[in-house]
């Protein structure tokens, strides 16, 4: 059988088709608000919970607090994503829900640097089908020319969870104390996780969902059995790695996500340290990049779509996305010498804005490059590896130029603005066309 793209019809959906796929899309993107929520609340807890239980800790060991997360995350992704391909996106993100919401209710248990890295590990590994199981999902739901702002929706999630962590973690610190934070988000997680269980069926098998919107999902560029050529679903997943647009997108991700985890984790610190924010400034300046890159974001999907539904070549709006958006995240070296707070913020947004916009690229590339829908969530699960390797190394060489010179966040941010210059090289000149990966000559035989 031969080779062939999906389809990539631009058409609209028709009158009386239903709409599950935003209901999915909604749930989807609350799972990563909560995601996000229980990731960043150790940034924001952290200077409160190292002066009340006077750990003393350096700046080093609150990175490797920090990044903790990130070795089990990262050690888990390939696996994660492989593993979503196999059960679906039903279960594998229910039982992620369920793990990383336990261990964050567990998290004030701990009484030690050893205590909470190994809380932050525990999170971490629960985390790690999360993201393959969004992307998977709004591939079955989604078709080509709503990928963008599907994908922009659900990657918000991570922006908005962020965002949100500031006055929510604040608040319940203020109001009781820093272990609140850490139950309250579990149980929170705990629900949304019996929801989506509840709810979520693939299009083929979700009862409010009518013939109309099965047809036009099916007819437009969804990844699905029906639209698999036979011979490209026998490629393994060990295959993928012979492809140089996997290992481009892997270097590109690594490298936006190495600024990107800055406002994941130290960014709390800067305004507070730096900056000299007060609680109740952290909870409301602080949010301004995060609201930013999340308006951004669903502008630039939406308008992505609206390109390619009028029949604009999907490879060059990827690309544009892609390449331009990580230019712009190099925004994040002028905010070091910024004279004002709110000069600082002004580039900070920009830069947090490009990023979010460049991953609405990235993160549509998994279905768009995929050579089945066997392989979606694999693809995703690989490049988040790769992307989450930066969550290990990021927190930690800032925490260490940061002691090295004594709190001067210049030439981390420096570092930062350099790895952005090289992702926008990577989507640009080793990612290929955003397209079905051909087959490889072993395939064929």
């Amino acid at each position: 059988m031969k080779h062939v793209a999906p389809a990539r019809g631009s058409a609209k959906a028709p009158a009386g088709a239903t709409r599950i796929r935003y209901v999915i899309l909604t749930l989807c993107f609350f799972g990563l608000v909560i995601n996000y929520l229980d990731r960043a609340n150790m940034s924001v807890a952290l200077p409160y919970i190292d002066a009340e239980l006077q750990l003393n800790l350096s700046n080093t060991e609150k990175g490797l607090i920090l990044g903790a997360f990130f070795w089990a995350y990262d050690g888990m992704m390939l696996l994660a994503g492989w593993f979503t391909d196999k059960v679906g996106s039903r279960r594998a993100f229910t039982l992620a829900a369920i793990w990383w919401s336990i261990f964050t209710a567990l998290t004030p248990l701990a009484k030690s640097f050893w205590g909470f890295f190994a809380f932050r590990f525990m999170l971490g590994a629960g985390e790690a089908p999360a993201y393959p199981s969004a992307t998977k999902a709004a591939s079955r739901w989604f078709p080509v020319g709503e990928r963008a702002f599907s994908t922009a929706v659900i990657d918000s999630g991570s922006r908005v969870g962020t965002v949100l962590s500031l006055p929510i973690v604040t608040s319940l610190i203020a109001l009781t104390t820093w272990h609140y934070s850490f139950v309250v988000l579990g149980v929170v997680g705990l629900i949304w996780a019996g929801v989506w269980y509840w709810y979520y069926r693939d299009p083929t098998e979700h009862s409010s969902a009518n013939d109309l919107e099965r047809q036009y999902i099916a007819e437009n560029g969804s990844r699905s059995e029906a639209s698999d050529d036979s011979e490209a679903a026998k490629i393994r997943w060990s295959q993928l790695f012979r492809y140089r647009t996997v290992w481009g997108m892997m270097l590109g991700f690594f490298c936006l996500n190495f600024v990107i985890y800055f406002f994941l984790t130290w960014f709390p610190d800067y305004l507070k340290n730096a900056r000299g924010l007060n609680l109740a400034q952290l909870g409301t300046l602080g949010m301004l990049p995060g609201l930013a890159a999340v308006v951004a974001a669903w502008a630039a999907g939406a308008y992505a779509d609206r390109l390619i539904r009028g029949g604009a070549n999907v490879t060059v709006v990827r690309k544009v996305v892609m390449v331009g958006g990580l230019l712009g995240g190099a925004a994040i070296l002028p905010a070091a010498f910024a004279s004002s707070i709110y000069m600082a913020l002004f580039f900070l947004a920009i830069s947090y804005s490009s990023l979010a916009v460049a991953a609405t690229g990235i993160w549509s590339l998994p279905a768009d490059v995929a050579p089945s829908s066997h392989h979606v969530a694999s693809i995703g699960g690989i490049q988040n590896f790769a992307s989450n390797i930066a969550g290990i190394v990021s927190p930690f060489m800032f925490g260490f130029l940061l002691d090295k010179f004594h709190g001067d966040y210049t030439p981390s941010f420096a570092v930062a603005a350099g790895f952005a210059v090289l992702g926008a090289f990577s989507y640009a000149f080793i990612v290929g066309r955003a397209e079905p990966l051909p087959l490889l000559a072993a395939s064929r035989r």
